[in-house]
């Protein structure tokens, strides 16, 4: 490859970069700023309309370490339950021989198609009503304990292992739960941070269904306390853009921080490591 050809690739490289991590940029901007400067202009503020104000403001309407503790409580619950049924179910899905095998996973495909919003009445009354769950964060937790996408992923992953590997093991008198922990899951630790982090963006993010089973702020996820803000107390503030913008970054940091130690495991694979030849 040419000397230019190299140096346009990286010019083109550069060009998308900027141009996906300035709305990052511009938020986070927007949130320090004393006066709203919506222009593009208000890109490149003046240091004097720098503040940490907007952030103050927030933390005096809601307990951020309430918030951000119920989301970690949400969130953790949520993804440890995800990881857990959806390894097991994708392993029987790929790897054991069952009746009934195909059907199941047509099913798991099936749920893909509907939307969650449909669920919400019957999923609520189910969990208040039934389980008597409500002002309770497993209550909040089990309409998202199993995702149907993660069990479709770690399908397969699992469907990528060399048939030989199980076998071998078999031969040699290993149960089906050391083969999962053993031999399985090393090999498919890229698909486990891919659903970890695909998984915690749902939950982190999620208003709407802890908003309907608590009302008690308290307990509320600060998905759910921020919105509120958002929607009702930052218009009255001094500066409604900042305030506004300081809300989606305390919500989004966590998620672009969890991203950027993890992001290398997208691009790594072993699957074939302990493939001789």
């Amino acid at each position: 490859m040419s000397r230019f050809q190299t140096g346009l690739r990286s010019a083109v490289l550069a060009l998308g970069a900027i141009a996906f991590l300035f709305p990052f940029y511009y938020m986070i901007i927007g949130s320090l700023q004393t006066k709203q400067d919506p222009s593009l202009g208000g890109a490149f503020p003046n240091p004097s309309n720098l503040t940490g104000a907007n952030y103050a403001a927030i933390n005096d309407r809601i307990n951020l370490f309430s918030g951000l503790l119920n989301s970690g409580i949400f969130t953790a619950g949520v993804l440890i339950c995800t990881l857990v049924f959806g390894v097991l179910v994708g392993y029987a899905l790929a790897v054991l021989q069952w009746r009934g095998r195909g059907v199941t996973f047509a099913l798991a495909l099936l749920v893909q198609v509907v939307p969650f919003q449909l669920l919400i009445i019957p999923l609520y009354v189910l969990i208040t009503r039934n389980y008597g769950l409500s002002d309770n964060y497993l209550g909040m937790i089990l309409p998202f304990a199993i995702n149907s996408t993660a069990v479709i992923v770690f399908r397969q992953y699992f469907l990528q292992l060399p048939k030989e590997l199980f076998e071998a093991a078999r031969i040699d008198g290993a149960s089906e739960f050391k083969l999962l922990w053993r031999i399985a899951l090393p090999l498919v630790r890229p698909a486990l941070v891919t659903a970890a982090l695909l998984t915690f963006i749902g939950p982190w993010n999620e208003f709407l269904w802890p908003f309907l089973i608590t009302k008690d702020a308290s307990m509320q996820p600060l998905a759910v306390s921020l919105a509120s803000y958002i929607s009702n107390v930052a218009a009255s503030t001094a500066n409604p853009f900042g305030a506004s913008l300081a809300g989606a970054v305390v919500l989004a940091a966590p998620v672009v921080i969890l991203f950027l130690v993890f992001q290398r495991y997208f691009i790594s694979t072993d699957l074939g490591s302990s493939v001789k030849g």
